[in-house]
């Protein structure tokens, strides 16, 4: 084979779908092809003979647009196009162009077809979507780190051993604990014709009953729970382990098509899995000091590299860290009132980024808020300044450093009552210059976390209202939204940072996860969607109406890859007792792993490119 041979099947051997055949299929491909080169601003695909070809680009670029002008797809270096080919399953674009000078590298159809018959893992490349290429993707990545959990594989309605045990509300307090002990339960369904109306643990009998004397002769729905929360039987049991977390609850009603099934505690699901998020914040809100809130902290770099190695997705990852994070913070600030008395008027603490959209890792920085109640007084500042003082410093000595830009209640800025929060926002949605932008990446995404929430809701609906009537902010909050752009060149090669300290790597947080949480902040924002989680805004604006299913789809599954391989990364990193961050070395991924990691960031930026039009961006950045 002569040197120019040898340097073409070379370059099929590095791209894909070539790169899944045989050695000694690859030595006969270079003497079936064509070469054409095609100057810029030439109709793509050039005219053929009666047999058309495929074909791959070796240098240069290519547009395909619609009958409307719109960009459907960019073909550059090692992308195959095969719009030619009968039986294919690629869209024809009526409108192509070359946009550079272009090397073609063109294969017969025919020839092409023979292969895809002969070799399945070639064919199941032009039968894959981007979207179906990262959903292989993400499934391999969670192998390679471990079995996949079992909370995450099983329905919590698989984990119910037994029917509900219940009793009517008017029985006495006395015959449901006989109940309960007969029946070796921890919590008792109180039901009346099949309806629940409560439940009774051991914990109520304790605090509601023992402790307070009342008579065990009155009846048992004088001291259940009301407020009860229930979960369908379809649902992972992870999310079950997630909303006990949240909710400070251990036993968890289970129903199927409204009807009950039983109960679920947190016992059944500590048995199913050896991660103990649950008893890692049940003993953060038993400590009684911020020393023990720091030793239990010191657990959570553990937490997060047994998470990861179970194979748990990098969503199902962050929310589970989020809610330790979670329970820091609100036993922080129940200390902190225990130590200063009741506050002087209502509040809520919020908590503000990462953070608020349940995607943090294991200690980011702080990022939070406070918003009190308009009847604060001068007299009251000094309480609330303690009450963030105390907080903030006990949060970083859990390991969460002070937020560099000092986005946090401790800075008066961030410590304000509802109207001038009003005014904040206001202000920010109808004068959008730099500065306003940066703040409303920041503050909405905000949740309340500890507090009167009723002081934060009609704020958020305002400003939600506010935001879509408002076309003008939502024109320079997609502009502001485009500035992370993925690392991917023209050509399709990686554009890695030059910094010195991170030299020929890629910043997966900033150039791969940032850009999406940035367009799906302004797809909520677009239809007033108060889903605050980017996986949660991308499905509820997909419903709404304001993203196409295959955007969202698209999106969810770049997304859920970048972020995995992230986390992948930093357990590597923790394993070799390294400092975490979020620079990968492209040599360090695998062939396959960079191919697809090419595939998430051109689903980011064709995105990023319909969000462009949408917006006439170029206008307001």
């Amino acid at each position: 084979m002569d040197v120019e041979l040898i340097e073409i099947r070379e370059f099929l051997a590095a791209h894909p779908p070539f790169d899944l055949l045989p050695d000694e299929v690859l030595d006969t491909l270079p003497q079936l092809l064509t070469v054409r080169y095609l100057r810029r601003g030439v109709d793509f695909p050039p005219e053929h003979g009666e047999a058309p070809p495929a074909i791959l680009l070796r240098m240069g670029a290519v547009e395909l647009r619609d009958d409307e002008g719109r960009l459907l797809q960019k073909l550059c270096e090692g992308d195959i196009y095969t719009g030619a080919c009968p039986d294919t399953a690629e869209a024809l674009a009526t409108k192509g162009k070359c946009v550079e000078d272009s090397l073609l590298y063109l294969l017969p159809c025919d020839a092409l077809q023979s292969l895809r018959q002969r070799f399945t893992p070639f064919n199941s490349y032009f039968e894959q979507s981007i979207r179906l290429r990262l959903q292989q993707a993400i499934s391999q990545l969670q192998q390679s780190q471990g079995n996949i959990s079992n909370l995450m594989s099983l329905d919590s309605g698989a984990l119910i051993r037994r029917e509900p045990v219940s009793i009517a509300p008017e029985a006495s307090i006395r015959q449901a604990a006989q109940l309960m002990s007969e029946q070796r339960v921890s919590s008792l369904l109180i039901t009346e014709q099949q309806q629940l109306l409560g439940i009774v643990t051991d914990r109520d009998l304790r605090q509601r009953c023992i402790a307070t004397g009342t008579d065990t002769a009155e009846a048992v729905s004088s001291i259940m729970s009301r407020e009860i929360f229930t979960l369908e039987a379809e649902r992972p049991a992870f999310d079950a382990l997630m909303e006990m977390t949240r909710r400070q609850i251990h036993h968890l009603p289970v129903t199927r098509s409204g009807a009950l099934l039983g109960v679920l505690s947190a016992t059944d699901l500590l048995h199913q899995h050896s991660l103990n998020t649950v008893s890692i914040v049940g003993r953060i809100r038993r400590s009684s000091t911020t020393d023990e809130l720091v030793e239990t902290a010191q657990e959570l770099p553990e937490l997060q590299l047994q998470l990861i190695q179970s194979g748990m997705t990098a969503d199902h990852l962050t929310q589970a860290l989020c809610a330790v994070t979670d329970a820091l913070s609100q036993r922080l600030l129940t200390l902190a009132e225990e130590k200063l008395g009741s506050p002087p008027v209502p509040y809520v603490w919020l908590v503000c980024g990462s953070q608020a959209r349940r995607e943090q890792t294991a200690f980011s920085d702080q990022d939070n808020a406070l918003l009190i109640d308009d009847a604060l007084q001068p007299e009251h500042e000094s309480w609330f300044a303690e009450l963030a003082r105390f907080v903030s410093d006990g949060l970083a000595r859990c390991g969460f450093e002070y937020c560099p830009g000092e986005v946090m209640a401790t800075n008066p800025k961030w410590r304000q009552p509802l109207r001038e929060w009003r005014r904040y926002f206001s202000q920010w949605i109808n004068s959008p210059e730099p500065m306003a932008l940066m703040h409303s990446s920041i503050f909405f995404d905000m949740r309340p976390l500890h507090g009167e929430e009723a002081l934060y809701t009609p704020l958020r609906d305002e400003v939600l209202a506010q935001c879509r009537e408002n076309r003008i902010f939502l024109h320079y909050m997609a502009a502001n939204a485009l500035k992370h752009r993925p690392p991917l060149g023209f050509f399709r090669q990686f554009v890695l940072v030059h910094d010195g300290e991170h030299d020929d790597s890629l910043d997966l947080k900033h150039r791969g996860v940032i850009p999406v949480v940035d367009l799906a902040r302004v797809f909520a924002l677009s239809a007033a969607l108060p889903q605050l989680n980017t996986q949660e805004r991308l499905r509820a604006a997909e419903q709404a109406g304001a993203l196409s299913r295959d955007g969202a789809e698209d999106l969810l599954h770049a997304l859920e890859f970048i972020a995995t391989l992230r986390a992948r990364h930093q357990a590597e990193q923790q394993l070799a007792g390294e400092a975490l961050d979020n620079y990968v070395r492209p040599e360090t991924l695998s062939r396959l792993e960079r191919t697809q990691l090419k595939d998430a960031f051109a689903a980011i930026r064709a995105m990023q490119e319909a969000m462009e039009q949408r917006y006439q961006t170029a206008r307001f950045a």
